[in-house]
């Protein structure tokens, strides 16, 4: 059971991976623009407040060590993307991004663990405790494929959701929602299971929709309101959902 329970572990790492780097081509292209253009930074820092939760779960909890690694992939990756926003962000989107990083990368995150560490004695309550609050935002977060599936089922074209972020997000939710019912972890599961049976909906949309061309007026309009729609994320990656198929 524990050689098996770690191959399912191992192989949501590597998904997991590429989920996060799914923007790795929409900060090449703020990069080369050298400007943040209508992306916001709110997914990347609330997914690099999401990634540190779940490291710090991981490291908690005994035998967490296959959750802790992913998301500390995430940490590097997400800590990247906060940065170059930083960097080509315009001054007062800078400034709002520096307030978010503050508030929750720094504040909520280091509440949490001053809390956890200074009140919560106990280990098996806290890792109740941390598994409670990473499963909560998870869940919170898992909002926004539904945005995503509204402008599919409004459009009726699959256009501003790829089929590859759709597809490992599927499989993303599902390998943990597997690893999750073996290690009876449901503070994992519960996320997870929400996150696959959303990536099913998505990729039925996707089967249902994808011979079908979204007006370029149409089009226009929802890649406007798509850039305020992205979050997030797996078993602590966020969803971002929208972002490939603006590259």
């Amino acid at each position: 059971m524990e050689a098996l329970l770690f191959f399912i572990g191992f192989v949501g790492n590597v998904i997991s991976v590429l989920v996060f780097a799914s923007p790795i081509k929409t900060f090449w292209r703020i990069v080369k623009s050298g400007s943040t253009e209508g992306f916001e930074p709110a997914p990347y820092v609330v997914t690099l407040l999401s990634s540190s939760l779940w490291v710090y779960y991981g490291i908690t909890k005994p035998d967490g060590f296959l959750v802790a690694t992913v998301n500390g992939v995430g940490i590097v990756l997400e800590a990247i993307y906060v940065t170059l926003f930083l960097i080509y962000a315009a001054p007062s989107l800078r400034a709002k991004t520096a307030i978010l990083v503050a508030l929750l990368d720094v504040g909520i995150f280091g509440a949490v663990v001053l809390v956890t560490r200074l009140v919560v004695i106990e280990e098996t309550t806290r890792v109740i405790v941390i598994g409670a609050i990473c499963a909560c935002l998870n869940v919170f977060m898992y909002g926004s494929p539904l945005a995503a599936m509204k402008t599919v089922i409004a459009t009726k074209s699959v256009e501003y959701m790829p089929f590859f972020l759709s597809f490992f997000l599927f499989l993303n939710g599902g390998i943990w929602t597997v690893y999750a019912v073996l290690d009876r972890d449901i503070f994992l599961g519960i996320p997870n299971g929400i996150g696959f049976f959303l990536g099913t909906i998505q990729l039925v949309l996707y089967m249902i929709y994808m011979n079908t061309k979204v007006s370029k007026h149409s089009g226009e309009a929802v890649e406007g309101r798509s850039q305020q729609q992205r979050l997030l994320e797996p078993d602590g990656a966020c969803r971002h959902d929208e972002e490939e198929g603006q590259t």
